[in-house]
């Protein structure tokens, strides 16, 4: 089963193919989502990485929790579930 991961602190400037090609190296990366801010266009400085199974997660999570892309240590951990926000009128 794909596991989620958060992945945090990231630089302005990294791209999700620079995240995607970091992941796979830990594993099979079933998906990869940098957020953007969606006024701006610009980084949020955070993404989501679904790796394969929880065995590849867990991978992940030992080879990139701490280690810097772009002068920035990465903060990399299993991602919590979306709560439900209401909706702004």
């Amino acid at each position: 089963m794909a596991t989620k991961l958060y992945v945090g602190n990231l630089s302005p400037n990294t791209t999700e193919s620079q995240i995607l090609d970091l992941f796979k190296q830990s594993g099979n990366v079933v998906s990869c989502v940098l957020i953007m801010d969606k006024t701006t266009g610009k980084s949020k400085g955070f993404a989501f990485v679904e790796m394969g199974s929880e065995a590849e997660a867990a991978k992940a999570m030992a080879d990139r929790n701490g280690k810097e892309l772009e002068g920035r240590a990465l903060k990399v951990n299993e991602a919590k579930p979306r709560e439900e926000r209401p909706i702004k009128q």
